[in-house]
C-alpha cells in the first residue's frame, strides 16, 4: 500500500525515513519497474547505517535490483579490490607499530584485531612481511654502522652513525611487539627459521656491543633483540614452536655468543641492572633448555660455550649444574638402545651442589 501511495507523491523522502520501510518498499518498487521509488530507497539505504539484520536483508536484495542501481550499495558490501583485507591488516600492523601517538593504545587495539580475525593463514602473511621487513631495517642498519660506507668528516660520519643506532632501536622496539603477536597467536614459524639463519648479523651485534659509541647512545638495542630472542626460545623450549634440530642448533650457535658478549659489556649496577640480570638469567636457562634438546654431540660443543653462565657460587647457576649433570648421564649411557651394541652404563662424573 505503501508504495502504491508513492505513485501518487513526487516527494519520497516523508515517507523513506527508515531503512525498514526503504527495505519493505523496494522489492515492490523493482515488480512495479518503479524507477523513481527505486532510486529513492537505494539513495536512502546508501547514506544511512544498518544494524546486521539490515545488511543481511540488503545483501539479499542487491541481487534484485539492476547493476548500476545497486552499484553503490554493492561498494560498501564487497571491496573492489582481493586483497582489501590484507591491505588493510598490513596498514593496521604498520599504524601499531610506527604509531607515535597513543602508540600503547594502538597496539592493543591492532592486537585484538589480529587475535579475533578469523582467517590465522592471512594473519600469518601479514605479521610474516612485517618482520620480515623489520627484521631487514634492523640488519641494514647495524651494518651501515659497523661497515660505514660514506667518506666525509669524522663528525659528519658520527652523526650518520647515531642515526643508524637510533634507527636500528626503534625498528627493535617493532621486531619485538610482532615477535610476541606472533608466539601469542601461533605463527611464529617463519620468524624462528628467520632468526636461526642470521650469522652475519649476530656477528656484526657482537662488534658492535663493546663499542662506546654503541654502549652510550643505544644501551637498550642488545636487550631489545636479546628480548626477541628470550621470547623465541620460551615458544620453542615450552612446545608453542616445533622447530628441526638445524634450526635449534643455528640458532643457539648464533645467538649464545650474543648473549655472552651482552653479558661482558653490560654493568649489573646502575639503572636498568635489575632489567639486564633478570633478562639474562632468562636467556641462560632458555639456551640450556633448548641445547638439551639437541643430540649429544651437538650438546656437547654447545654447551662449552655456556660456561661463562658460571658463578663462583655453584648455587648460584643451578640451571648451569642441571645440563652438564643431564649431558653426562645421558653420555654415560653408552650405545643404549642400539642393536648389536653394549648397553653397558660408563661411570660418568657428577657435578655436586655444593
Amino acid at each position: 500500500m505503501c508504495t502504491l501511495q508513492l505513485l501518487y507523491t513526487k516527494d519520497f523522502s516523508e515517507v523513506i525515513v527508515e531503512v525498514q520501510t526503504a527495505l519493505s518498499i523496494l522489492p515492490v518498487a523493482v515488480e512495479l519497474l518503479f524507477e523513481e521509488c527505486i532510486t529513492a530507497c537505494v539513495r536512502f539505504l546508501e547514506a544511512v547505517p544498518w544494524s546486521k539484520e539490515e545488511e543481511a536483508e540488503i545483501k539479499q536484495l542487491v541481487c534484485l535490483l539492476q547493476l548500476q542501481e545497486s552499484e553503490k550499495l554493492l561498494a560498501r558490501l564487497s571491496p573492489v579490490k582481493n586483497s582489501a583485507v590484507e591491505d588493510m591488516l598490513n596498514e593496521l600492523v604498520y599504524a601499531a607499530t610506527h604509531s607515535h601517538q597513543n602508540a600503547a593504545s594502538v597496539k592493543a587495539f591492532v592486537a585484538k584485531i589480529l587475535s579475533t580475525f578469523p582467517s590465522r593463514d592471512t594473519v600469518r602473511l601479514v605479521l610474516n612481511r612485517a618482520f620480515v621487513n623489520s627484521l631487514k631495517t634492523v640488519k641494514d642498519s647495524v651494518e651501515e654502522y659497523t661497515s660505514p660506507n660514506v667518506r666525509g668528516r669524522y663528525d659528519e660520519i658520527e652523526a650518520m652513525q647515531r642515526q643508524n643506532l637510533h634507527t636500528a632501536v626503534v625498528s627493535g622496539r617493532h621486531l619485538l611487539w610482532l615477535v610476541e603477536r606472533m608466539i601469542e597467536l601461533r605463527v611464529a614459524e617463519t620468524a624462528v627459521q628467520a632468526w636461526s639463519e642470521q650469522r652475519a648479523f649476530t656477528a656484526n651485534l657482537q662488534g658492535a656491543c663493546s663499542d662506546d659509541m654503541w654502549r652510550n647512545n643505544v644501551p637498550g638495542l642488545p636487550a631489545v633483540l636479546l628480548r626477541c630472542t628470550c621470547r623465541l626460545l620460551n615458544a620453542m623450549v615450552a612446545g608453542s614452536i616445533l622447530t628441526s634440530q638445524n634450526v635449534r642448533k643455528r640458532l643457539a650457535r648464533d645467538w649464545l655468543p650474543v648473549l655472552v658478549t651482552s653479558r661482558e659489556n653490560v654493568s649489573y649496577s646502575g639503572l636498568g641492572a635489575s632489567c639486564n640480570k633478570q633478562l639474562h638469567k632468562e636467556l641462560e636457562v632458555g639456551f640450556l633448555q633448548l641445547i638439551m634438546t639437541l643430540p649429544i654431540t651437538d650438546a656437547q660443543e654447545l654447551l662449552q660455550q655456556c660456561l661463562s653462565f658460571a658463578t663462583r657460587s655453584i648455587e648460584d647457576c643451578p640451571h648451569l649444574v642441571s645440563a652438564f649433570n643431564t649431558w653426562f648421564q645421558r653420555a654415560g649411557q653408552g650405545n643404549l638402545g642400539r642393536p648389536g651394541k653394549s648397553n653397558e652404563k660408563e661411570a660418568c662424573p657428577k657435578i655436586c651442589n655444593v
